[in-house]
């Protein structure tokens, strides 16, 4: 078996964990965080980032987290939780963007990515319209957990796949503004589609300004627990 398909193997197992964990978390947890003003449960999604200054082409990522919608006056909700598993970053590196990150290129042929793993925290404010429709916006930060230079080339004859850990360089904070809509599924609490777009207002490096993250996410919100939430209450009350 390759290395890469081992790596590949090992990687989903691991996704696999962190997603069963947060889902077993938000059922046994879940009715418990849900109330009247209070929504709670799981987003996922895909998102295409970009780093400004380096790279030709958006890197692909999915990403997995929890949410709470909590409910303010009229039709405002305040939209926030953390994305526990994302990856941010950029793709197809140049000769002279890995000059600049000191990476020593292979002798094989193959792309290069950077990519960068944060726990992200978006805090949005959201206007709730009559046909389910949605916008918000507000700022969001990102702490930086690990980051990396990724080579990959693949052949006939081997796959390679090596990762050059690059954290040191880059800014642990990242913080932005985020925009976003969506439509909700259903009159009541339900899942929600949505799309929301990032842009950075922090340095990714430390020493080069102007490299900034942006993302475009498109995600989906799962409410967990509300249902039983809801059907504790009518049964209290009877």
């Amino acid at each position: 078996m390759s290395t890469k398909k081992i790596y590949l193997i090992v990687s989903l197992l691991f996704v696999s964990a962190t997603i069963n964990s947060q889902v077993l978390l938000s059922l046994v947890f879940g009715d418990k965080l849900n109330s009247d003003g209070l929504e709670f449960g799981l987003e996922g999604g895909v998102n295409w980032s970009d780093v400004s200054e380096l790279g030709t082409k958006s890197l692909a990522n999915f990403n997995l987290g929890f949410y709470f919608d909590i409910r303010l006056k009229n039709n405002w909700n305040l939209d926030t939780g953390v994305l526990v598993k994302s990856t941010l970053g950029t793709n197809n590196l140049s000769d002279e963007d890995l000059t600049y990150l000191g990476i020593v290129k292979e002798e094989e042929p193959g792309s290069y990515s950077q990519e960068i793993s944060y726990f992200i925290v978006p805090i949005l404010l959201k206007y709730n319209f009559k046909n389910r429709i949605y916008v918000e916006a507000g700022p969001q930060v990102g702490w930086m957990r690990d980051a990396y230079v990724e080579f990959n080339h693949e052949s006939d004859e081997k796959d390679i796949q090596i990762q050059e850990f690059n954290k040191d360089n880059l800014n642990r904070i990242d913080a932005g503004v985020t925009l976003g809509t969506g439509y909700k599924l259903r009159d009541d609490d339900g899942m929600t589609l949505g799309v929301k777009y990032y842009y950075g207002l922090v340095d990714v490096y430390k020493d080069k300004s102007g490299t900034n993250n942006s993302a475009f996410f498109l995600k989906l919100n799962v409410p967990i627990g509300a249902e039983r939430a809801k059907s504790k209450k009518t049964k209290e009350k009877e």
